[in-house]
């Protein structure tokens, strides 16, 4: 049953979703900030449960991805409703994050099919910080240092990501970065070319 809990909670984010469309649309902003935080924190928490319990997978992996878009855009349409003059004050930075993701997971559309699904450790502080923005935006008001922090670092991330969609022919999961693929390319090469020099077994 603990191996289910990170589903669980990604399940809860997803429903969490109409909720925070209809308070949004309902202008109740305290409600929608304690769900919305409540969201972003289950975000965390289920990825670390899943880690820590070895209870990844690659439908857990595309759950926690579908919830993750779903989340993003009620986000960005919570701004929109609750933040306004914040949104047209930073227009470019507040831009720059939607448009790498939806690049990003156009890109891995194209290429798998699938939204990309890498949740590299890059993606996930990127993840978090915009989730300390948004959180710190809601309950205290605007810190534009810390949404130019959080920016860079998406695009950091996605700059990443766009490099593992280029290195990686198919479909691969919880991917932790670019080094780590890159360790495993070259350990898979070795391999071969120690098997090949041995020549074949008897």
């Amino acid at each position: 049953m603990l191996r289910q809990l990170p589903n669980t909670l990604t399940l809860l984010r997803l429903a969490a979703v109409p909720l925070l469309a209809w308070l949004a649309w309902d202008k109740a902003y305290q409600p929608f900030a304690v769900v919305l935080i409540a969201c972003l924190l289950g975000d965390v928490v289920d990825g670390a449960l899943a880690r820590l319990l070895h209870a990844t997978s690659a439908v857990g992996a595309q759950l926690d991805s579908i919830a993750d878009a779903l989340l993003f855009f009620i986000t960005i349409a919570g701004t929109l409703v609750f933040h306004p003059g914040d949104v047209r004050a930073h227009a470019v930075a507040f831009a720059l994050v939607p448009a790498a993701w939806l690049a990003e997971n156009c890109a891995a559309l194209i290429r798998y099919g699938r939204l990309s699904s890498f949740h590299t450790y890059l993606s996930r502080a990127a993840g978090v910080a915009m989730g300390l923005f948004v959180a710190v935006l809601f309950l205290h008001g605007m810190d534009a240092r810390l949404l130019h922090a959080a920016v860079a670092l998406v695009l950091v991330a996605t700059t990443e990501e766009f490099v593992l969609l280029w290195m990686l022919p198919e479909w691969t999961a919880d991917v932790r970065g670019l080094y780590w693929v890159r360790r495993v390319s070259r350990g898979d090469r070795g391999r071969k070319f120690r098997g090949t020099a041995a020549g074949p077994p008897p």
